[in-house]
């Protein structure tokens, strides 16, 4: 019994195989090629079938994951700051290695990829990321300015990138060896410097791509490396045959290297591919191609794309190192990297997709448009808007948010400065319209008149009957009685130091007295206006009825010293006044302002009511100087009336603004800038200063405007500005920032409750549309208000004398008063 039990142990096929290993492989081989030819047709059938079936599933899974990641597919352009970090790229790379999905995800979906591209249409050459539409474009637009923060980017939909029906050639370049071996990464210069200097040169029907697909991976293919080390140091993997035998047959010691091999390099290679597999990898696939759509010479268009795409190809021989790309051919290049699918790729580290993927480093490079200026988010504390604020724009950087001005904030004055077409008009219209939606009174000065017309196109129905218009163009305007005013010594310094600083090369000590001393006198002259000063110092009958009820004696002294002087050396002293004032006043809308009797504008009540006082002086329409005349004679009648709110409890001044363009040519008061902007805060006026350059302001104003007015809201600059004002914005933004702001962009620092916020930037709102008709209403409004300054002379002006008057007056001079030919007995004004 126990030996049948024995005999059928041994003759089982375990028994034999344990008894004769090799035999009993051999003869289990011979059944499986004698079951496979008896069934050949069959089995090769079932094969065929089966693998047709697997490729068709899988070119259909293909295909299907491919649209999903064209759907909804978005351009990232990219913008290249003035100055490119060369770590920036490997941190961006290393940033996206959170697109790695989870096991099932991938196995399900595939792993979706990026394509970063280098473009030349033509001349121009972009930079760009295409970003598949299961990728959210806005994660990878914040990866990009998180690595490059002065760089700027754009989604668009993405679009073929060349021509239909144009002659391409292109090709793939794939590693030589293994993809564990690593390229070279470490060059002196910018590594795509050949890059850029093989698309130079390209015309506009011509169009040249290097497309660099990029995919992260993860799992069987980053152990190959390993593997690979391991090899290199002598030790052998075993198969999956010998690990079979190990099991069946397993010896008495474990596997050990067959030895240790020293050649001199293999250390070295050992130590690359475990530096790059100790790094995070992406699967990459390099493509390129040029193209033309000038076929009319076909073989000049054949050699040309030849050309250029071998010269693409070549760029990349300066990363020839343990590892090196070489060409390899690409069928349909045009509609290849138009499809932008992605296979198998090359294993490359994130330090060397960095190097071959990345912004230039150099700041100059042919056709590329670089970034303008930096965007800086807001900080919190900056108000977004309210009753109580004056917009100034939106956020451009950061979630978007308004940006106001609190009224509080505002009365420490507000300083403009940028360019002509930079976006300062549109700003001020912004502030404007909030004072006059919120029934605060403004004063507006506008030296070229588009900033007033822009107004009053806009302003709110509401306001219109509280606006007052001062422009050449509507008439008539309201009378300003520049000779009067709370105080009437203050109001004859402003006016006679405004003719002085304007007049500063021809103006001394003699015409300030002749001027300053008319002006006194005719400011206790009933209805007497500026235009009456030539009268005053030429006219001997008007001038005697003008000083007879003088009581000042000094004031007399002036005049008694005059009326001694000759005709010629009247004429002579007299002349630097005379000329002035003549080619001021002989403009009709002039004198219809300065020389017109009656009570004038009502200022105070135009302040504290909510009064819209718009002054449109154009320098091309008025001149020069009768244009800053004019505007400066308005900001002393505001000065003058801030300053008497003096005698007003602080509860009962009201919010007013008073807003210059071009304001260099209109602070012209005696006292100085800094003064007044320092008062103005604790009288509730808000001063808006606005001009181009920094030159235009003395450096005394300058330094005066820069203490005081400590809202700033800089829009693009020259080099020369923005190296003076910098300090004001850095280090968020520097001397570039400010030169390189794009139209209706600004730098920013304002103040928030008595407090300096860091600089950042924001975008000015386009004006609201024009309302229709509104303009016409708004002039006919400020005519009804105009009307109710001028009134007719009274009966007893000095200008129309009763007889008794004149008869009175003849009288004197027959008596031995001063007559209009009596020689003075000196020529000196007393002491």
């Amino acid at each position: 019994m126990i030996r049948l039990r024995r005999d059928a142990v041994t003759n089982s096929p375990a028994g034999r195989l344990v008894q004769d290993p090799l035999g009993a492989l051999t003869l289990g081989w011979r059944l499986a090629i004698h079951l496979l030819l008896a069934h050949l047709i069959a089995v090769a059938g079932t094969a065929l079938a089966v693998t047709a079936l697997a490729l068709t599933v899988r070119e259909l899974i293909r295909r299907w994951r491919q649209q999903r990641l064209a759907d909804g597919a978005r351009m990232v352009h990219i913008q290249v700051p003035p100055q490119v970090a060369e770590p920036a790229a490997a941190v961006f790379w290393a940033n996206l290695i959170g697109l790695l999905r989870p096991r099932l995800k991938r196995w399900l979906f595939g792993q979706p990829h990026l394509a970063f591209e280098y473009l030349w249409d033509g001349p121009q050459l972009h930079i760009r990321l295409w970003v598949p539409g299961v990728v959210p474009t806005a994660l990878i637009a914040r990866a990009i300015e998180a690595a490059w923060p002065a760089a700027r980017t754009t989604i668009t939909a993405p679009t073929p990138p060349f021509p239909d029906h144009a002659m391409a050639t292109g090709g793939v370049l794939r590693l030589a060896r293994a993809d564990h071996h690593p390229i070279a990464t470490t060059h002196a210069e910018d590594p795509i410097r050949p890059l850029l200097g093989a698309g130079t040169g390209i015309g506009p029907s011509q169009t040249a791509l290097m497309q660099i697909l990029v995919r992260p991976v993860t799992g069987r293919r980053l152990r190959r490396a390993h593997r690979a080390a391991a090899h290199l140091r002598g030790a052998t993997q075993p198969t999956p045959v010998g690990r079979l035998l190990d099991l069946l047959t397993p010896g008495t010691t474990p596997t050990r290297p067959t030895g240790i091999v020293t050649h001199p390099e293999r250390a070295g290679e050992i130590r690359a591919i475990l530096d790059k597999a100790a790094a995070p990898r992406f699967a990459v696939a390099i493509r390129y191609a040029a193209a033309t759509s000038f076929t009319t010479d076909l073989a000049a268009s054949r050699a040309w794309v030849r050309g250029r795409a071998h010269a693409l190809a070549a760029a990349f021989a300066v990363f020839s190192g343990r590892n090196h790309f070489t060409r390899h051919r690409l069928p349909h290049p045009a509609h290849a990297l138009t499809e932008r699918r992605m296979g198998h790729g090359d294993l490359l580290s994130i330090g060397e997709l960095a190097a071959i993927a990345h912004l230039p480093y150099d700041p100059a490079v042919p056709g590329l448009a670089r970034a303008g200026a930096n965007s800086i988010p807001p900080p919190p504390q900056v108000a977004a808007g309210g009753h109580s604020c004056k917009l100034l724009g939106d956020a451009d950087a950061g979630p978007a948010r308004p940006i106001a001005l609190r009224l509080a904030d505002a009365r420490q004055h507000l300083h403009v400065l940028g360019a002509t077409g930079a976006g300062k008009s549109t700003l001020l219209a912004h502030l404007i319209l909030a004072d006059a939606s919120a029934g605060r009174a403004a004063v507006v000065i506008d030296p070229r008149g588009d900033l007033i017309n822009d107004l009053l196109d806009r302003l709110p129905e509401t306001a219109a009957t509280r606006v007052w218009l001062i422009d050449p163009d509507t008439t008539p305007p309201p009378a300003l009685g520049v000779l009067t005013g709370p105080d009437a010594h203050l109001a004859s310094d402003n006016l006679v130091g405004i003719f002085r600083r304007i007049f500063t090369d021809s103006w001394g000590p003699r015409t300030d007295d002749i001027l300053r001393s008319a002006v006194l006198t005719l400011q206790r002259t009933a209805g007497a206006t500026l235009a009456d000063v030539p009268r005053l110092l030429t006219d001997e009958t008007y001038r005697a009825r003008a000083t007879r009820r003088l009581t000042d004696d000094i004031l007399t002294g002036f005049w008694t010293w005059y009326s001694g002087l000759s005709p010629e050396a009247r004429a002579n002293v007299i002349g630097p006044v005379m000329n002035k004032l003549r080619a001021f006043l002989l403009r009709p809308f002039v004198r219809a302002v300065v020389g017109t009797p009656g009570p004038g504008l009502n200022m105070p009540r135009l302040l504290d009511h909510g009064g819209l006082l718009l002054v449109r002086v154009p320098k091309g329409t008025l001149g020069d100087d009768t244009a800053r005349l004019l505007g400066s004679f308005v900001v002393a009648k505001v000065w003058e009336t801030i300053t008497a709110r003096a005698h007003q409890p602080e509860t009962r001044r009201r919010d007013a603004a008073l807003v210059i363009d071009e304001a260099h040519s209109f602070l012209n008061l005696p006292h100085g800038i800094e003064e007044m902007l320092a008062e103005a805060r604790a009288y509730r006026l808000s001063v808006t200063l606005a001009h181009q350059n920094l030159a235009q302001f003395p450096p005394g104003m300058r330094d005066a405007v820069a203490t005081n007015a400590r809202n700033k809201v800089i829009f693009a600059v020259s080099p020369h500005d923005a190296r003076d004002l910098a300090p004001l914005t850095r280090p968020n933004l520097t001397e570039h920032d400010l030169t390189n702001l794009a139209a209706y962009q600004a730098a920013t620092r304002l103040i928030t409750a008595n407090s300096e916020t860091p600089a950042f930037t924001l975008t000015t709102r386009p004006l609201p549309a024009p309302a229709p008709d509104r303009a016409e209403l708004c002039r006919n409004a400020a005519r009804t208000n105009a009307a109710t300054t001028h009134r007719p002379p009274p009966l007893h002006d000095p200008r129309h004398p009763s007889p008794d008057e004149t008869e009175t007056a003849s009288h004197q001079t027959a008596s031995g008063g001063p007559g209009p030919g009596d020689e003075p007995p000196s020529a000196q004004p007393p002491a």
